[in-house]
């Protein structure tokens, strides 16, 4: 049986220092015993020379370099010993009392591998917050939406989401998962640097029979945006990117067809994007679709390694059920 002793708390920091010194003090008032870990990317500014006289209590691991989410946590990752791993962003506010659901769940008969608490804005603490939310799904071409957000539509927190629950994937913000798991699937991959990468790992997760949660019990709040905001084009980048890529790497069958559908679709957000006068963003696409068309190789020798399972789709097609059926709702 997991208690709170058995899990570890483990913050990525790159640059943060302002962030840890806002957020840090509730994940340590209310996570009293679980180990507490920050996991620093190689930091320019003084954020681990601020957490040495700060925050005592507070275990530092040093990164090499700033190898981004994906490959800091899995540098990280690999000295930290606790059965119950909880992957935390800087900019999230615990509220008490989070974890005991969540051990609960764990201890519970349908032994889920990974879990994800309700995640709400901490901006707006009625409303949920667009990475994760409720927890969240895909569709058959692989578009991410949450229970609570579907593209940029986010639902008032009533509590009509306050289960516990199946869902696909868990987001990165505050992402729980069986050490003894995420070792057994290799981490994250590191070819993403940011974004898509929880969802890759849960898909991988879901194809080799693992169960992923959500625990509407426990509540944390989510600042968002900190390292990249939802109008910078990296992000826009990062997002079409990986995503296409965990579509070709995990989907069961009729890859061929999903991506290139998938790819017609990115191509009418591209022309959304220049309608809008955003026209980085549309520039952002075509340079996910290179880069994919370059790495299209690697990411077919990968699909190789993993085992497949179809039903992986909550929706046929977000993108039909949102723009010409207008569901603004999960």
């Amino acid at each position: 049986m997991y208690s709170d002793k058995d899990i570890a708390i483990v913050i990525l920091n790159w640059n943060g220092k302002a962030l840890l010194e806002q957020f840090l003090p509730s994940v340590i008032k209310y996570s009293q015993h679980a180990k507490i870990y920050v996991a620093d990317n190689a930091s320019t500014d003084n954020s681990v020379e601020f957490l040495k006289t700060a925050f005592t209590e507070v275990s530092i691991i040093q990164n090499t370099e700033n190898g981004g989410y994906a490959k800091g946590y899995n540098e990280a990752l690999q000295g930290v010993s606790e059965p119950i791993l909880c992957l935390l962003n800087s900019d999230v506010q615990v509220t008490e009392n989070w974890l005991n659901p969540i051990v609960e769940i764990f201890n519970s008969e349908d032994q889920p591998a990974i879990l994800q608490p309700k995640i709400l804005d901490y901006k707006d603490k009625s409303k949920f917050e667009y990475a994760g939310a409720a927890g969240g799904f895909i569709d058959k071409y692989g578009y991410p939406f949450c229970r609570g957000r579907i593209f940029n539509t986010i639902e008032v927190d009533k509590g009509q989401y306050n289960d516990i629950t199946n869902i696909f994937w868990a987001s990165g913000a505050c992402f729980f998962i069986k050490n003894e798991v995420f070792k057994a699937l290799n981490g994250f991959d590191e070819s993403y640097f940011a974004h898509m990468e929880e969802i890759d790992l849960c898909w991988r997760a879901f194809n080799r029979n693992y169960k992923t949660q959500y625990v509407g019990t426990s509540t944390v709040y989510h600042l968002g945006g900190a390292t990249l905001s939802n109008t910078n084009p990296k992000k826009t980048y990062l997002n079409f990117r990986n995503s296409l890529i965990t579509l070709v790497k995990n989907t069961d069958k009729n890859v061929l067809s999903k991506a290139i559908t998938r790819m017609v679709l990115d191509g009418l957000a591209g022309l959304l994007f220049l309608f809008q006068l955003k026209p980085l963003h549309f520039v952002a696409i075509l340079k996910a679709h290179g880069s994919f068309y370059l790495n299209l190789n690697r990411v077919l020798l990968e699909r190789k390694k993993h085992p497949k399972r179809s039903n992986y789709y909550r929706s046929a097609s977000i993108v039909w059920a949102y723009f010409v059926e207008k569901n603004r709702t999960f």
